[in-house]
C-alpha cells in the first residue's frame, strides 16, 4: 500500500489544522492506520491510531482530547488527524502509516510497514 500524507502548514497556537492521509494500492479495511509525527532532534512519536475496522481509536497522552482520528467511510481510502488546540511543541514533521498485521494498534514505529512522505506542521506562539 502507498500513502500520501497532506494537509500540513502553519498556524498559530490554539488553531487547527486537519491532515488527509490517502492510500492506494490496497483497501484501507486490510490494515490499521497511525499517525506519527518526528521533531528536529526527537524520536518519531505516535499519535494515534484506528483499527481496520474504525472501531477502535487510540492516543498518546501528549494529544488526548485535542487530536481525533478518524476514517472517511464513503471514500474509503482516506484517514484524518484532526488537530485543535495546537501549541507551538506540536511543531513537526507528521506522517501517516500503514500496519498490514491486523493486530492491535501498535505504538512502536518500526511495527508499521508502509509510511507516508510527511507533512510539515509548524505552530507558533
Amino acid at each position: 500500500v502507498q500513502l500520501q500524507a497532506s494537509g500540513g502548514g502553519m498556524v498559530q497556537a490554539g488553531g487547527s489544522l486537519r491532515l488527509s492521509c490517502v492510500a492506494s494500492g490496497r483497501t484501507l479495511n486490510d490494515y490499521n492506520v497511525a499517525w506519527f509525527r518526528q521533531a528536529p532532534g526527537k524520536e518519531r512519536e505516535f499519535l494515534a491510531g484506528i483499527r481496520w475496522n474504525a472501531l477502535n481509536t487510540y492516543y498518546a497522552d501528549s494529544v488526548k482530547g485535542r487530536f481525533t482520528i478518524s476514517r472517511d467511510n464513503a471514500a474509503k481510502n482516506t484517514w484524518y488527524l484532526q488537530m485543535s488546540m495546537l501549541k507551538p511543541e506540536d511543531t513537526a514533521v507528521y506522517y501517516c502509516a500503514a500496519d498490514l498485521s491486523l493486530g492491535r494498534v501498535s505504538t512502536v514505529a518500526s511495527e508499521y510497514d508502509s509510511w507516508g512522505q510527511g507533512t510539515l506542521v509548524t505552530v507558533s506562539s
